[in-house]
């Protein structure tokens, strides 16, 4: 648990670990999510996911029973990683941070950068390296062995092998881990009834699945329980070193304004961070389903569309026929309104679908989303090219886009809201829409990237609402 040294300051001592691997699809997510299922019955699990994956979260969610939340040292800086692992960690027995990618691989400007590594490294945690070992035996003890003194900062502590063929494949794997001096926790047998449905976009969302994730936690959590050894794990935990960070100060604030924030399965890619520094700047969040309501929530001065699944369920949207009206009259009334992603999807004329068919939506946006074949993908720093609800014309942001669609049919001189360059700075093009009162973007911020632009969104629905009160008689 975390202590207060001196005010503003706390020393980070919850039990960690990352799950990392070689690589994509060594069963990174089955390990974490099971290891969070298994633990979560006894004991308090904070979950954390390296990078801007908004799936896996879901999941950990799900399985630990509070919100997961993103570590990201590319989009937010070093500091914001820590602190962000810190507020969250605080009150929990146990923090499990599940990796992306390769464990050194990263989209920063040097080797590592925003890797696993690098946030195993920030937060001081040991690692529990996943092999999948369904294709080689005493091979394991040499990949292990690599990944163990590639980089004698990370400390590679432990070793799980997935896709486990028999116990006599078992026991190869183990002696050749262990004979290089790393302890093998326990040996996951290769299971297609472990994998979680992938699709287009990654994984199914926990909100799309609820029913078949509650029997795939119990399964896992069980498998777990039975194949790992869980006294290991803690005792690796507790081995993670105290680190001191200095939290910003942030006076508590009382709910100013409501923001209505849609989700359901069709929009439920929100940063949990987010939402927090929103509710640190006065905003009180009222959640509504684009799907299912009717009308905003009672007395809302300004919307926040996050990203999800829009063109997967665009004809129940076109078909909640009241609720486009209410968003238009939102509009009409000046409510501020922030779209990312899906959320600029929906804003749109429409989405035509992979049949030609065009689902008619919100309308406050020219052009229209045509489904594509290949995904737009990446990190990206955004130059606001004029002023919007979080952006001063000239600043800049750093965020990611993750989408499978195209906006067509903008007008010649359309209203762009930032110059885009990748990760690399190769590239710049114009994206996105900034009006007054109106931002849309297919880039996903992470607010902690620039703590200004909740109070900046917040202050914009309080002149809405401030307008909207009757005045002294």
């Amino acid at each position: 648990m975390s202590d207060i040294e001196q005010a503003g300051t706390i020393a980070v001592a919850t039990p960690r670990i990352v799950i990392a691997a070689p690589s994509s699809g060594c069963g990174k997510t089955t390990v974490a999510i099971g290891l969070m299922a298994a633990l979560a019955a006894e004991h308090t699990v904070q979950g954390f996911k390296v990078g801007p994956d908004y799936i896996d979260p879901g999941y950990h969610a799900a399985a630990c029973g509070r919100p997961s939340r993103n570590l990201d040292s590319w989009m937010t800086s070093p500091i914001e990683v820590q602190r962000t692992f810190a507020r969250a960690a605080g009150d929990a027995d146990i923090a499990i941070i599940e990796g992306a990618m390769g464990l050194f691989d990263g989209h920063g400007d040097s080797a590592g950068g925003n890797s696993t590594a690098e946030v195993a490294k920030l937060l001081h945690a040991p690692v529990i390296l996943v092999l999948d070992v369904s294709k080689m035996a005493h091979s394991a003890g040499a990949m292990a062995r690599g990944y163990r003194d590639y980089d004698l900062h990370v400390r590679v502590a432990a070793v799980i092998c997935n896709n486990v063929a028999s116990p006599r494949h078992a026991d190869w794997t183990r002696e050749a881990v262990e004979g290089i001096g790393l302890p093998v926790l326990g040996c996951l047998p290769r299971s297609q009834g472990f994998a979680v449905p992938e699709r287009h976009l990654g994984l199914f969302t926990a909100a799309e699945c609820p029913h078949e994730l509650r029997d795939l936690l119990t399964r896992l959590g069980g498998v777990v329980r039975q194949e790992i050894n869980l006294e290991r794990v803690w005792q690796i935990a507790r081995t993670a070193m105290t680190f001191p960070v200095t939290l910003a100060e942030a006076p508590p604030c009382r709910p100013r304004v409501r923001l209505a924030v849609a989700r359901d399965e069709a929009f439920c890619f929100y940063y949990d961070d987010n939402l927090d520094l929103l509710r640190q700047a006065g905003a009180e969040i009222a959640f509504f389903s684009p799907l299912r309501d009717a009308r905003l929530p009672e007395g809302s001065a300004g919307i926040y569309l996050g990203g999800g699944y829009p063109e997967l369920y665009a004809a129940s949207l076109a078909a909640n026929l009241p609720l486009l009206q209410d968003l238009r009259r939102a509009r009409q009334a000046g409510f501020p309104i922030y779209a990312e992603c899906g959320g600029l999807m929906y804003l749109t004329q429409g989405i035509l679908d992979r049949e030609g068919r065009m689902h008619r939506l919100v309308g406050l946006l020219p052009g229209y989303c045509r489904l594509s074949e290949r995904p737009t993908i990446g990190y990206r720093t955004a130059r606001a090219l004029r002023h919007s609800l979080l952006l001063l014309a000239g600043e800049t942001v750093r965020g990611h886009e993750f989408h499978y669609s195209e906006w067509l049919g903008l007008p010649a001189d359309p209203l762009s809201a930032y110059a885009l360059e990748d990760a690399q700075a190769s590239a710049s093009r114009a994206e996105g829409w900034a009006e007054e009162g109106l931002l849309a973007s297919y880039v996903h911020l992470h607010f902690a990237a620039r703590p200004a632009l909740a109070g900046r969104f917040v202050a914009a629905c309080c002149s809405v609402a401030d307008r909207r009160q009757p005045a002294n008689p």
